[in-house]
């Protein structure tokens, strides 16, 4: 394929991270050209149709039959939800595709492992969606570790502050609030801090403890006399911040347009009509969910260098401090709205040094940033020369899921985990 031609790209899943993709992918015609989309729902697919401006575009009810129409592109893109990555993956691989995989890889260590040893085996790239390293807060951070500003990096923390009607949407009512139907917290949230801080370390974890559970999104946390359904005249509804009724209002835009089709021209009467038999409807003290809602790691990486990490439903944004020999980086969400700046390099000897950056799009920096930058990486990566790795490849991900599966394990044995003995330990599952 020759580098100034458009890479064919191929949706398979066009929900809010395939649609997401598309757009970015359309504003670059002269490196992109969509040619396909699968998805159950008939509208999202008119909705990759309609960014693309191919009129030879083609639509497919579901996955299988797209991919059962053999090689339609030059690299797949698997936006479904995580429980769907490992099949078409494999599929995808299997009929010479190039994959752009949303993460996490799968939802089972024994299938990331296979995905590794496929795409080995096929000599195919899988890129994974890990977007925070293409945000531009953390090409920053990596900038200014691999500068060696901080000297010799001792140990790094991090948090990701979930926002408790995140927490809510996605991990109480939503599609990830059953571990057993989805994934664990960690994985379906917070594999990309996992991911991020083995990249910004640069080095494997040896060894992950864990602990966390679910505390307040329970039944005995509900309000006396609130009913099993918000549309249903819950007597504390005025003060309530989780009421469903929101979704009419100010949790419209965005959270309503990524569970219900219909968000942008529905009115209020027809979304209280659906939200009366949809699962965001309910009370999120009455729900089935079993998703933790705080989680903290305690990480050892080679060389000695020590790390933390905290999930929580309760704050908003992520944070990271690292910490070296000749100073302190700090930075996140609360650096950015109350200090006007997103970092401060704090030297052990002289003055503070304040940074800011800029997504791509000029969007959010520390998230959504990253989608642009992902897309905008994904020809070089595509069409870069054989044998090079990629920023975000299967060789590089694929420890970050051996280390966040080894943290949930951590987490229900309490115990410490030897990341390497974990992954040997795996390895003769996948083989039988």
């Amino acid at each position: 394929m020759s580098k100034t031609s458009p890479l064919r790209l191929a949706f398979l899943g066009c929900g809010a991270r395939g649609t997401t993709y598309a757009q970015l992918a359309a504003r670059r015609p002269d490196r992109y050209l969509i040619v396909a989309g699968a998805d159950p729902a008939s509208e999202r697919i008119e909705r990759i149709r309609a960014v693309c401006s191919n009129p030879d575009f083609r639509g497919f009810a579901d996955g299988a039959a797209m991919l059962a129409a053999g090689k339609l592109a030059d690299v797949l893109v698997i936006a479904t939800q995580d429980h769907g990555h490992f099949e078409p993956c494999r599929r995808g691989l299997e009929l010479g595709y190039n994959i752009l995989l949303e993460k996490p890889i799968a939802t089972h260590i024994e299938e990331v492992l296979e995905i590794e040893r496929l795409a080995a085996q096929t000599g195919r790239r899988v890129m994974v969606c890990f977007v925070l390293r293409f945000a531009a807060f953390y090409r920053k951070v990596k900038e200014i570790i691999d500068s060696g500003r901080l000297g010799e990096v001792s140990g790094i923390q991090a948090s990701e502050g979930v926002m408790p009607w995140h927490q809510a949407h996605s991990f109480v009512r939503g599609h990830w609030s059953v571990v057993a139907k989805s994934s664990p917290m960690l994985l379906s949230k917070c594999c990309h801090d996992t991911d991020v801080l083995h990249w910004l370390v640069g080095r494997r974890c040896l060894r992950v403890a864990s602990f966390g559970s679910l505390e307040f999104f329970r039944r005995e946390r509900a309000p006396a006399g609130a009913p099993q359904r918000c549309t249903d005249g819950c007597p504390v509804a005025e003060n309530c911040p989780y009421n469903a009724l929101r979704y009419t209002g100010d949790r419209r835009v965005p959270w309503l347009g990524m569970v219900y089709d219909r968000a942008a021209s529905a009115t209020p009467q027809e979304i209280v009509d659906w939200l009366r038999t949809s699962p965001w409807g309910r009370c999120v003290y009455r729900c089935d969910n079993d998703a933790v809602d705080r989680q903290v790691l305690a990480l050892e990486f080679e060389g000695g260098i020590t790390g933390t990490f905290t999930m929580t439903a309760f704050e908003n944004g992520r944070h990271i401090e690292v910490y070296g020999t000749k100073g302190v980086l700090k930075g996140g969400e609360t650096y950015r709205h109350h200090f006007g700046a997103h970092l401060v390099f704090l030297p052990h000897e002289g003055a503070p040094e304040r940074y800011t950056v800029q997504a791509e799009d000029g969007g959010y920096e520390l998230h959504g940033g990253g989608d642009p930058g992902l897309i905008n990486a994904l020809y070089d990566e595509m069409t870069r020369p054989a044998g090079e790795p990629l920023q975000a490849g299967i060789d590089s991900t694929v420890h970050s899921h051996v280390l966040t599966f080894a943290a949930e394990e951590a987490r229900l044995t309490r115990r410490t985990v030897d990341v390497a003995e974990f992954a040997r330990r795996i390895a003769p599952l996948r083989a039988g």
